[in-house]
């Protein structure tokens, strides 16, 4: 109690004038209003830091999902192929943010099936080097990597895939190979394929899931009448570190090669993500902003209320920027107030999506997020402190924009004109 007694007289008046007020039914309206003010702001800031949560856990897990598929480099022969990978691998290794490298080999098709016809990537592999720059072992959901061996002409499809094609593992697939030259680069006719499925896969990415398949390196060389393997696939210590990485080995292995780093793979939905985070941001602090603004009509009335009690301070000797500072505490604090609620109240709910939406998908009988659209079919989560604090910090400078006004008003108040009624 002392501590508060310690506080300028402006500190004080301002936090008497922000507790409910019980004389009268106008001062229990301005009350009422001021909680409006509160709740609105509290609202405002939860929705953004919740969206924005959500936004941040769905770009980290599609990330990381493709990841899971993708190397953080892809490393290209200008010529077409790489024949000699492994000397290129070693080269690349000579960098120390190279853990790993595997040769790959890309060929597009169509996969036929029962008169199902499903568009494909085949990619050639080596098991034993993929394994060392991707984590399908991890993902296979049947069968295994085991039987992808050289002439076996097996091949493991993605979930969704295999699923379109309601094929299982052991039953056999035909794939239509559709032009395809050899170093001559002259266009071959159409043909046919068999491989039998050694197993399903499951990235939890759609659009992996739906297309991709796998084949040892060499039957899909076959397969696909090429020279070699397209290129290496590089796995980095640091993933982030990938596009200077790949500046680095560009100068480093001459022009003979090319390179596409994890970020140029889909870099059109990074950027549409990034481009969606900002206007998701502008769009709900507006909200905040509202809600803020309505505390310029809450201390208006106030002020009004409040004009007898001005005029007398001011006769004792308040200077009008003593009035000022008393209605700016008045409403920075009712923007404090609804600034912590709110951070409470959408830390709350950003930490528990994964248990708030599917209850609420439960209750309703509906699935918010579809696959075949989103990528993902659940609503992840990643709360960064840093939106926190900027959020909470921006509805707390609004709430304080808001009070100038007002504040400015209360200072122009004619003591002798306020108390001529009284």
């Amino acid at each position: 109690m002392s501590i508060v007694y310690k506080l300028p007289f402006e500190w004080l008046v301002g936090l008497r004038y922000t507790r409910a007020g019980k004389r009268s039914g106008r001062n229990r309206f301005i009350s009422f209003i001021s909680m409006i003010s509160v709740a609105g702001i509290a609202l405002g800031v939860a929705a953004l830091i919740v969206v924005l949560s959500v936004m941040n856990g769905f770009q980290k897990e599609v990330t990381d999902r493709m990841l899971s598929v993708l190397a953080h480099i892809e490393v290209y022969d200008v010529r077409g192929a790489m024949p000699d990978w492994r000397a290129v691998a070693r080269d690349a290794g000579r960098n120390p943010q190279v853990l790993a490298a595997a040769p790959f080999a890309d060929v597009q098709g169509m996969l036929l099936r029962d008169g199902v016809m499903k568009p494909a990537m085949l990619r050639g592999i080596l098991p034993g080097e993929e394994t060392k720059v991707a984590e399908l072992p991890q993902q296979m959901r049947q069968g295994g990597l085991d039987k992808l061996t050289p002439g076996s002409m097996h091949v493991v499809l993605g979930s969704a895939l295999a699923k379109s094609l309601e094929v299982a593992v052991g039953e056999r697939v035909t794939m239509l190979l559709g032009s395809a030259g050899g170093s001559s680069g002259a266009p071959g006719a159409p043909r046919t394929q068999t491989f039998t499925v050694a197993g399903i896969f499951e990235a939890g990415h759609y659009e992996f899931d739906s297309t991709l398949a796998f084949a040892h390196l060499d039957d899909a060389i076959a397969a696909g009448r090429i020279d070699g393997p397209a290129g290496i696939r590089l796995r980095l210590r640091n993933m982030h570190a990938a596009p200077q990485v790949a500046s680095e080995l560009r100068r480093s292995m001459g022009d003979e090669v090319v390179m596409r780093d994890w970020s140029q793979v889909n870099a059109t939905w990074f950027a549409a993500v990034g481009s969606q985070k900002r206007m998701m941001f502008i769009i709900l602090a507006m909200i905040i902003a509202v809600a803020a603004f309505n505390l310029v009509s809450t201390l208006v009335m106030t002020v009004k209320d409040k004009q007898s009690d001005i005029a007398i301070l001011r006769t004792l000797g308040a200077s009008p920027r003593s009035i000022m500072k008393i209605f700016i505490v008045q409403g920075t604090l009712v923007g404090l107030l609804g600034s912590l609620l709110g951070v409470l109240l959408g830390v709350t709910v950003a930490l528990n999506v994964d248990v708030i939406v599917p209850a609420i998908e439960r209750v309703l009988g509906v699935q918010f997020l579809s696959e075949e659209i989103y990528l993902i079919s659940e609503i992840p989560s990643e709360l960064r402190w840093p939106d926190v604090a900027s959020i909470g910090g921006l509805a707390v400078l609004l709430a304080f924009l808001s009070t100038l006004y007002p504040s400015w008003a209360a200072a122009r108040t004619n003591p002798a004109q306020a108390l001529r009624y009284e």
